[in-house]
């Protein structure tokens, strides 16, 4: 059988359609989005659907000519295609156009091009190329450094233009690690150490750190089975609790309930380890204290991390977030329009062009960041049950395809695909119902513009092209 004829055959035509599906879904709410009396026609090229339409004619065009090149091509060229996107990464520094204060688009005639996005399918190929070589093991620390760098160098050019959104994505690839091998406590680890960023945006840091050294301890307690240290230790950390307590109140000096639990755990914490020690009990202790010391130093440096590495509106919009101020006719409008629009929606929502957040511009960037509040309120539940329905029954199809893979490297990038597209669907949504902060990102296949449609075509396509010719060996 010819080889291109049984590429046919094998192709995952169900995943074309939910693609081709959620593809059309955006054009039609993009066009109910910035919809004009006086440019009816869907194909307007004066209006954004019009170029839409344009993007979407040369997307299918550039999945039909993946699905014909040979999958060796991919990992032949996985490095090449790496290198490509950090020197577009760099030009853009250069001569890209700054919008909204980033300066991540570089013009080509009246078509602006985002390297950002397409150097997520970069990383993508580069890092299972690496990953499926000889002798590669995912739990060695030369294999976790070269990843590293892999995702680092274009982090730093995406942050340097900046563009925090789409650093953020790059974080998806430490759920691919995860299906290769790497120890759940990591990504743990990791969920942790961002639970105690926000926490010390909210809480006194001496209040973090008494609760830090709790938690220590308990855990120490837990795995140790000291018992009768541990009792010794909590009798301890009593009764220096009450001194301190009583001998400020003898004093005049009545102390905040932190202060004086932070005194009880310091000193009782000390003589806890000197007693530990004594006995030859360190093998604990060794683990927990450096973890416990780098928490403390980690709560210590957020306050430098958010006022000096974030932009203005980018702490702004965490405090929004957090509750820690409130702006809903400056930081917090865009949020505030998106949830009453989709609130508004009702169960069925308010009909095809009829609604009137959209319709009236009362939501800033609502074909792109904000397409998916144009759902809520024109088709209501109904509607953003359908469109959240095809992305996870494309996520779940995705994670088939990948898992099917008998080479390592289509495998690889199979758990690519799926991770950045699930990043991207719950960050956007998430940001669009006040979940997560705005941080301006597309929601795949749905929101206006060409560098992000056709950056997850060629994502998806790749993936499909691989599952086609599955039975091959790939390196």
């Amino acid at each position: 059988m010819n080889p291109n004829n049984r590429t046919a055959i094998n192709v995952d035509w169900l995943t074309i359609a939910v693609y081709v599906a959620l593809v059309i879904l955006g054009w039609i709410n993009i066009y109910a989005a910035v919809y004009n009396e006086e440019h009816k026609s869907i194909f307007d090229f004066q209006m954004r659907y019009g170029n839409q339409m344009l993007w979407i004619t040369f997307a299918f065009l550039i999945g039909t000519i993946i699905l014909l090149i040979d999958t060796k091509f991919y990992t032949f060229f996985a490095y090449i295609l790496y290198g490509l996107s950090l020197l577009l990464l760099l030009l853009v520094l250069v001569i890209g156009k700054e919008i909204n204060g980033a300066k991540a688009w570089i013009n080509i005639g009246p078509f602006g091009l985002q390297p950002a996005e397409f150097s997520k399918v970069a990383c993508a190929l580069a890092i299972a190329k690496y990953m499926s070589g000889y002798n590669v093991k995912i739990n060695s620390l030369k294999t976790l450094m070269v990843v590293c760098v892999i995702l680092f160098i274009p982090i730093v050019l995406i942050a340097l233009q900046p563009d925090a959104g789409s650093i953020l994505v790059f974080l998806s690839f430490s759920l691919v690690l995860y299906r290769e091998g790497l120890p759940g406590s990591v990504l743990i680890f990791g969920v942790l150490l961002a639970a105690l960023f926000f926490i010390s945006l909210l809480v006194s840091k001496l209040a973090i750190v008494v609760g830090i050294i709790s938690l220590g301890f308990l855990i120490y307690m837990l795995f140790s089975k000291n018992y009768k240290e541990t009792v010794i230790g909590l009798l301890a950390f009593g009764v220096i609790a009450a001194l301190t307590w009583g001998v400020s109140s003898i004093a005049g000096k009545k102390l905040e309930l932190y202060y004086i639990l932070a005194a009880a755990f310091i000193v009782s914490g000390i003589g806890f380890l000197v007693v530990t020690i004594f006995f030859r009990r360190i093998k604990h202790v060794t683990t927990f204290v450096p973890i416990i010391i780098g928490s403390i130093l980690f709560t210590s440096s957020v306050d430098y991390v958010f006022n000096k590495l974030l932009e203005p509106h980018q702490q702004r919009r965490m405090h929004i977030l957090l509750g820690i101020e409130s702006d809903p006719l400056g930081m917090g409008y865009n949020v505030n329009q998106s949830m009453i629009a989709i609130g508004s929606g009702g169960f069925a929502g308010k009909g095809f062009l009829q609604g009137t957040q959209t319709k009236y511009n009362f939501v800033p960037e609502q074909t792109t960041d904000f397409i998916f509040c144009t759902v809520g309120e024109e088709w209501g539940f109904l509607g953003t049950g359908v469109v959240i329905g095809l992305f996870v029954l494309l996520i779940i199809r995705v994670l088939i395809l990948a898992e099917r893979q008998r080479s390592l490297f289509s495998r690889i990038y199979g758990y690519s695909v799926a991770s950045i597209l699930f990043f991207h669907f719950t960050i956007n949504i998430g940001m669009t119902i006040g979940l997560l902060p705005v941080i301006g990102i597309p929601l795949p296949f749905f929101s206006y513009g060409g560098s992000s449609l056709w950056a997850f075509t060629i994502l998806l396509f790749i993936l499909i092209r691989f599952d086609a010719s599955r039975f091959e060996l790939l390196r």
